[in-house]
């Protein structure tokens, strides 16, 4: 391995490192408070190697251009493309790290013989999380699916209780047959093409196909199918969908909050270079299939939410309506006579929408999930109906846990009412007017769920959990403390809950940053 293969997954490498070095710190002190911090600053040092490769591109991450730091020799020859596109989802999952850590600072105590771990495996996650946003070859994407998903696993099943155990059994079964799936697709694939990197594979699917197969292929066909049914687990989309409310009520909270918005992120940035380059010379229609996949992840989400009466599963059922919006953007950049516009190029309206909503997605959620974790703390309950009387027991948590759930429906001034604006303009401008209509409706729906907690926190009587969190009381599991956020569950909780406020007033500079990291996949042109 040469110098620049080393450089090229030093992030990558930095956050394995710190991962391994946070479970020896463990071992080594006595004080285990100490874990929090060490990860926590540790983070600079991924955050720096990703800085300096954005340096060493032309103009940095708002630079003009397709240059990439790519390996002509070596290991990683053709396995690896780092470019503004990929390092835009590096920063994005650090930075979400780094803020879930503060969060779990009170969290964390619940787990008194097992932060090493916690802090170990989800850097490890993390570490696979960055090499899935940057992977150009079907081996390497393999090692990064199974780097992301595996350690996740190990951390749903941390907490001592059957709901717990339930989460990890459900992630590990349903994420192998995802994995197994996203295999053979990628076998079939390979099959066909002669080749595991995405530009070979676009090569083979740019020449003459059948023109009475769907695909021009059987082994094609069949291979994007359960390429699809693989991808859709980690997108959490229809028809991959099963494990995540099971996962998010049972799992440890911080790790759901990381697990929503960062992994979501990176699946959505596997799925986009695939499109743009595995299938770039390939003449198909994707626009239907993926709207289609969008139209169900939305309605299905909104309407199974509505019936949920713990605000963890409701938030599951909530992502997968999420997954479901951004898929709207990624229909609209294939709508039409495929991935090829016949000039070779596109503009960057879908793609860009895809990577801004998915920002304020992740600054919206977390703020939703941080002060969860806060009142669960207190209250000891994630039923909707025991958040009764919270607003005059807790008023800064339910005013960001409202603000965050108004985000998530897409009221204005919020990132995400931006980014839905831009997502359905992308779908009208691609002829998909009916997605954006249903888009706009599911809108609509979910605000009734959403809404239903703001009542409760507000207008509600004070529940007896939330009475008996005053005087010290309220009923103990194994997440709960009983006691106040401590000032990192408070600062995370601020500065997620401004972002998803400033997203949806100063949305141009990173609308600029979005369109930017585009265009550094192959066929994107500058607006």
């Amino acid at each position: 391995m040469s110098p620049h293969d080393i450089f090229l997954i030093s992030p990558q490498l930095s956050m394995a490192g710190l991962g391994l070095l946070v479970i020896l710190a463990d071992l080594v002190f006595s004080r285990k408070g100490i874990l929090t911090w060490v990860a926590l600053i540790g983070l600079a040092l991924p955050l720096a190697f990703t800085l300096a490769q954005l340096d060493q591109l032309t103009g940095g991450i708002l630079g003009s251009g397709d240059q990439n730091l790519v390996a002509e020799t070596g290991i990683l020859h053709g396995s690896l493309a780092v470019d503004r596109f990929g390092l835009f989802f590096n920063l994005l999952v650090v930075v979400s790290l780094g803020l879930v850590f503060l969060a779990s600072a009170d969290y964390v105590k619940s787990l008194p013989r097992l932060r090493g771990e916690f802090f170990g495996l989800m850097l490890l996650s993390a570490s696979g999380m960055m090499l899935l946003a940057s992977a150009t070859e079907l081996i390497a994407i393999y090692v990064a699916l199974e780097l992301t998903t595996l350690p996740l696993v190990a951390i749903a099943a941390f907490m001592p209780n059957s709901r717990s155990s339930e989460a990890g059994m459900k992630f590990l079964i349903i994420g192998a047959i995802s994995s197994a799936l996203t295999l053979y697709g990628m076998a079939l694939l390979y099959g066909f093409s002669g080749s595991t990197t995405l530009d070979g594979i676009a090569l083979a699917l740019g020449g003459p196909l059948r023109d009475d197969v769907p695909f021009g292929s059987y082994a094609v066909l069949v291979g994007i199918a359960v390429l699809t049914v693989g991808i859709a687990f980690k997108l959490s989309a229809i028809p991959s969908q099963m494990w995540v409310p099971d996962v998010y009520e049972g799992a440890p909270i911080p790790m759901v909050a990381f697990l929503s918005v960062a992994s979501k992120a990176v699946a959505f940035a596997l799925l986009l270079r695939f499109l743009y380059s595995g299938f770039l010379l390939f003449d198909a229609d994707w626009g239907m299939l993926l709207a289609v996949l969008a139209a169900i992840s939305m309605t299905v989400g909104n309407l199974v939410a509505i019936a949920q009466s713990n605000i963890r599963r409701l938030l599951g059922y909530s992502t997968i309506a999420h997954a479901g919006y951004i898929l709207v953007g990624v229909a609209a950049v294939t709508q039409g006579s495929g991935i090829s516009d016949g000039n070779g190029s596109f503009t960057t309206l879908g793609p860009s929408s895809v990577l801004f909503y998915l920002v304020a997605y992740v600054a919206a959620n977390l703020t939703a999930f941080f002060a969860i974790l806060a009142i669960h703390s207190r209250i000891g309950s994630d039923l909707i109906e025991e958040y009764g009387g919270v607003f005059r027991r807790f008023p800064f948590l339910a005013v960001t846990l409202a603000l965050a759930l108004v985000a998530l429906i897409g009221v204005p001034p919020t990132g995400i009412f931006v980014g839905k604006i831009y997502l359905f303009l992308a779908a009208v401008k691609s002829e998909l007017a009916w997605l954006a209509l249903i888009g706009a409706v599911n809108s609509v729906i979910s605000a009734y769920y959403y809404v239903r907690i703001i009542r409760v926190m507000f207008l509600s009587p004070e529940s007896e959990s939330v009475a008996a969190s005053a005087l010290g009381t309220a009923p103990v599991d194994a997440e709960s403390s009983r006691s106040a956020a401590s000032w990192p569950t408070l600062t995370a909780l601020a500065v997620t809950a401004i972002c998803t406020v400033l997203l949806g007033v100063l949305f141009g500079p990173v609308v600029e940053v979005a369109e930017s990291a585009v265009t550094a996949l192959p066929g994107i042109i500058a607006p």
